[in-house]
C-alpha cells in the first residue's frame, strides 16, 4: 500500500493525503423532511459522495418543542479545522451558534432582518385594528 493513501477509522473510504477537504452537509432526507450529516468529504466530491468522516446530524425540521436538533462531535470538528479543512457557509454558520466558531455575518443579517420585520408587523396589525374599529 502506498504512503499517500489513509483508511480514517470512522469513515472507512480512501482519501489522497493532499487533496482539498471540506466540511459540509450531505444530505440524507426524504421530500419535505430534509435531515443532513456533518461530514468531512474531498470538496469536490458530489454532494452525498465518498464520506472520509461523519461528524454529527442536523434535523432544520422543529420539533413539537420548537427546536431544531444538532449533534456535532466536537473533538472531531476542531482536529479537522486544526488539519485546514475549510468549512461550507451553512456548515459555519451551524458551528457559530454552536460557539464553536465566531458567529457568521450572515446570522447578525438575519437577526437583523427579524427584528426589523418584527418591529414594522406590530404596525401594520395596529393599523388594521384600527381601520376595523373605525368602520
Amino acid at each position: 500500500m502506498s504512503g499517500s493513501l489513509l483508511f480514517p477509522a470512522s469513515g472507512g473510504a480512501k482519501f489522497a493525503r493532499k487533496s482539498v477537504k471540506a466540511i459540509r452537509f450531505a444530505y440524507h432526507g426524504c421530500a419535505n423532511r430534509p435531515f443532513y450529516h456533518i461530514v468531512v468529504m474531498e470538496k469536490k466530491a458530489p454532494r452525498n459522495g465518498h464520506v472520509i468522516e461523519q461528524l454529527g446530524s442536523y434535523d432544520p425540521m422543529a420539533n413539537v418543542h420548537g427546536e431544531k436538533l444538532c449533534a456535532i462531535n466536537v473533538e472531531r470538528v476542531t482536529h479537522w479545522i486544526g488539519e485546514g479543512t475549510t468549512v461550507s457557509t451553512p456548515c459555519a454558520i451551524l458551528f457559530g451558534l454552536a460557539g464553536l466558531l465566531p458567529i457568521h455575518p450572515r446570522s447578525y443579517m438575519t437577526a437583523w432582518r427579524n427584528r426589523r420585520q418584527q418591529r414594522e408587523n406590530p404596525q401594520k396589525e395596529s393599523k388594521i385594528n384600527s381601520n376595523a374599529d373605525a368602520s
